[in-house]
């Protein structure tokens, strides 16, 4: 098992931390499932760090920026 160190953060700036345990095998069956393995997938994630790289990202403060 792969285990992860999360920490989550609240608005009133407490924390609260946690372990998160995956199975790599049973990680990668959900992973094909949500079609991270896709093409599509992988040139989009590509366009993306090219674009970051070139600076054209903008910061967001809530997805309510995107209407």
């Amino acid at each position: 098992m792969v285990s992860l160190n999360v920490t989550i953060k609240e608005k009133n700036n407490k924390f609260h931390k946690a372990v998160v345990e995956f199975d790599a095998d049973k990680f990668e069956k959900l992973a094909g499932v949500f079609g991270l393995y896709s093409d599509d997938f992988l040139k989009s994630v590509a366009r993306a760090e090219k674009d970051y790289k070139a600076g054209r990202v903008t910061k967001l403060k809530s997805l309510k920026d995107l209407r």
